[in-house]
């Protein structure tokens, strides 16, 4: 089985996802503007340099929409995909997961950023299958703000992805992997697959791609 795995956030996505649905609820009205916009600065800095706890970012990224229920919390995202998710799909990251597709390849997102944020994207994109934080949720169903489970940052997603081949029945042997990604933080899972793509890669990782003669795919512009 041939496996197509995409990082999202600046690889199929030229935008932050997580980062941009934060500034999106700032504009709703659900924060105080400048103390969040600081916060989420900062912990996307901290994202960037490979230092962020990924446990007190989910805290505070998720605590608003999980306040307000799903059915406000739906209504927002909703618009959130037409306002910002939409309008910043490109055509060519399209292409890439349809050529994958096409070709028979089983294509997964595995991202670092939450499920609620995360899986009308990948709907968008054409892919069932995704990989993401995973929150508790409460009696009645519902997202609570922390995570569930290993959160899929740095070595954490060679972790999800291993339990989900437990769940095909499968092992590392049994496929090949292919693993697009912007990311120095997506090192320990671009050493592990077969085939790894440095896609829009941040300075760490295409120093890293240069070193170990990975491709290097500029799919387009970061903004």
């Amino acid at each position: 089985m041939k496996l197509a795995l995409f990082d999202l956030d600046h690889t199929l996505l030229p935008i932050d996802s997580d980062q941009s649905w934060g500034e999106f609820t700032v504009r709703l009205g659900w924060h105080a503007r400048d103390a969040f916009i600081q916060r989420n600065d900062e912990f996307y800095a901290h994202y960037q340099a490979g230092t962020l706890d990924i446990h007190d970012y989910v805290r505070f990224a998720s605590e608003a929409f999980c306040q307000r229920g799903p059915d406000v919390a739906a209504e927002a995202h909703a618009q959130f995909m037409r306002e910002v998710i939409q309008p910043a799909i490109r055509p060519e990251a399209l292409a890439l997961v349809k050529k994958h597709k096409d070709a028979g390849d089983r294509v997964i997102i595995i991202t670092a950023t939450n499920e609620f944020v995360t899986r009308p994207i990948a709907k968008a994109f054409g892919v069932d299958e995704l990989i993401a934080v995973e929150l508790v949720r409460d009696a009645k169903g519902w997202f609570t703000n922390e995570i569930s489970g290993v959160p899929t940052l740095r070595e954490g997603k060679v972790q999800r992805l291993q339990q989900w081949l437990i769940r095909e029945g499968l092992d590392w042997a049994d496929v090949e992997t292919t693993f697009y990604s912007d990311s120095r933080n997506d090192l320990p899972l671009l050493e592990r697959v077969n085939h790894p793509v440095a896609t829009n890669p941040d300075n760490t990782l295409r120093a890293v791609a240069l070193e170990k003669g990975w491709p290097i795919l500029e799919l387009f512009p970061k903004q």
